[in-house]
């Protein structure tokens, strides 16, 4: 299926200090794969920036990043994935879709949690430990999975000292077209203060999206 989403990044410093980011993101599934496309549209320090992520069933994802300043394309390297994204407080590694497969699940409670802004959820906590630590920034996380969407919507990701470095809420759940979709999500450093808000103002599902926008010549032309 596809779908067409206006979203706003916020990004915030520990003062309050606010910046905002206006994106439009493309997504699709087919063949066993998803497409995301990100488009930033302003401010002018970003605009023209865009950013292709292929996630493939057997293997890991296809990332390749577009920078105005460079006139070119260029695939993201698996060193990179600790890097922050845009600025942001996602690193690369944080943007990729995790297998089933590359960790361990230890179910420990039922729990109800209530997030940022007042949303309850009656949720399964889970602990995922990597099975290759060498692969990834964090030693584990800890998972809120709403029963009712079967949904992650609290997520704690604990560094290599075992200590809480960032926190990813779900504030806002909505169903479009029967599918559950995270209309609000913020991400927090808590060791920096700095955070990260997604908030899709307006999305179109199963609205049929040219195959060209998923391609490279897309990212550097925007056409």
């Amino acid at each position: 299926h596809f779908s067409m989403s206006q979203v706003i990044m916020t990004l915030e410093d520990k003062n309050g200090t606010k910046e905002y980011r206006q994106i439009v993101e493309y997504g699709k599934e087919e063949d066993g794969k998803t497409y995301v496309v990100m488009d930033f549209k302003g401010p002018a320090n970003v605009k023209d920036t865009r950013f292709l992520q292929i996630t493939n069933e057997n293997g890991p994802d296809d990332k390749f990043i577009y920078l105005p300043s460079l006139k070119s394309v260029r695939r993201v390297n698996s060193s990179e994935g600790s890097k922050a994204f845009m600025g942001s407080d996602a690193t690369y590694d944080d943007l990729t879709t995790r297998d089933v497969s590359m960790d361990e699940h230890e179910y420990l409670r039922d729990e109800a949690i209530t997030v940022e802004g007042g949303a309850k959820y009656d949720c399964y906590v889970v602990k995922e430990i990597p099975k290759d630590k060498k692969g990834t920034q964090y030693n584990y996380r800890m998972v809120w999975v709403d029963k009712a969407t079967m949904y992650p919507v609290h997520t704690e990701m604990y560094d290599k000292n075992d200590k809480l470095v960032k926190v990813l809420e779900v504030l806002e759940i909505q169903k479009m077209d029967g599918y559950d979709m995270p209309m609000t999500n913020k991400l927090k450093n808590v060791q920096t203060g700095h955070s990260t808000t997604l908030q899709i103002v307006k999305v179109q599902v199963d609205k049929a999206i040219p195959d060209r926008v998923f391609t490279q010549n897309f990212l550097t032309t925007g056409k």
